[in-house]
């Protein structure tokens, strides 16, 4: 297991997210959760029974992505193919929710597995025996790309080295995808878009879905600065916005990279704290690449160390009651489930 001490992630309390409790609003608005992980950590365990709490809380979720965070690798053989194993597990915990045992959401529905984009043309390989364990739910791979010179910006345990997005190796395994009808997920930091620019402009055919509303970031030497970052971010996501084979998550505001320091009050936030803070981000992404274009999310549980699942989806909800029922459709599940391959609930 990862040590606790060396993660960036924020230590889930549920003593004090208890503090915070709201009612939870629209319940009957189907949701897709388009980002979450799994795993079992020194001091963070996260695994099936936890999962199922947040999904039960009382929005309507009717089925999840789950996207790779190293958990249950292979611990023999070769070591590209050491990541099967985490599609492996994650498939047995997709056939566990969709027995019916425990309630109607179809956990883990679609996932994003990990395969090594800078094998270039050899990761067909582990690409194939990836969609073997997956068992006809793997839908997109995603890489540990997320990356900043500075120390103190970090939302990794095991950061990336840098420039892997500009890497031919790594655009060649990237042009490989569409073959398997499989998107690119890809984590970067707002520093990075105009490398996520070149590297979907150079992989036309590839469908690349941009993870946590592009990665604003508030921390570090940005602490302070948020105006001018957030102005900085929005000038590299108009830029990847115009291209037709992007599509975005909006999310993962919940890390300390952000800025946001939520998880340092006396309880945590509401959704009305969450709406008002988001809003320009949330905004923006929806004005820039349309609703038919962007997936709400979760990433819990690294996000949970802010925040609760009631007051997130809550937020969400808010940010988007101006919005017609097919502009709310398509945010809160259409997208991801054209994106994703996902069949409709109940078939």
């Amino acid at each position: 297991m990862a040590d606790a001490a060396a993660s960036p992630h924020l230590q889930v309390r549920p003593d004090w997210l208890a503090l915070t409790q709201e009612a939870v609003l629209e319940p009957e608005l189907p949701i897709i959760d388009a980002h979450h992980h799994l795993w079992d950590r020194a001091g963070n365990r996260y695994l099936f029974e936890q999962w199922m709490a947040d999904l039960s809380s009382g929005h309507r979720i009717t089925e999840t992505v789950f996207v790779q965070c190293r958990s249950m690798y292979r611990q023999e053989g070769p070591q590209a193919m050491q990541p099967v194993g985490e599609v492996e597990f994650v498939n047995g915990v997709a056939a566990q929710s969709a027995s019916g045992l425990y309630g109607p959401v179809r956990a883990c529905a679609a996932i994003v597995g990990f395969a090594d984009l800078m094998l270039g043309a050899d990761v067909q390989a582990v690409v194939e025996a990836l969609q073997q364990a997956g068992n006809g739910r793997l839908r997109g791979i995603r890489n540990t790309t997320a990356w900043h010179a500075d120390p103190s910006i970090r939302s990794n345990p095991q950061p990336p080295p840098p420039g892997l997005l500009a890497q031919d190796r790594f655009r060649t395994g990237a042009r490989l995808l569409p073959r398997y009808d499989l998107s690119l997920d890809v984590w970067a930091y707002h520093t990075q878009l105009d490398e996520v620019l070149a590297l979907a402009q150079a992989c036309p055919d590839t469908r690349f879905v941009l993870d946590h509303c592009g990665g604003p970031l508030g921390a570090g030497p940005y602490a302070g600065q948020r105006e001018a970052a957030r102005r900085e971010w929005e000038r590299g996501m108009r830029a990847i916005a115009a291209l037709p084979n992007v599509w975005l998550k909006l999310g993962g505001l919940g890390m300390p990279v952000g800025g946001w320091d939520f998880h340092r009050q006396a309880a945590p936030p509401d959704s009305i704290q969450l709406a008002q803070a988001w809003r320009p981000y949330i905004d923006t992404c929806i004005d820039l690449f349309g609703p038919q274009r962007c997936m709400f999310e979760s990433n819990f549980p690294v996000d949970k160390g802010m925040f609760g699942y009631v007051s997130l989806w809550n937020a969400f909800k808010r940010l988007t009651v101006d919005l017609s029922a097919s502009e709310r459709t398509a945010l809160f599940s259409g997208t991801a489930r054209e994106v994703y391959r996902m069949q409709e609930a109940g078939r």
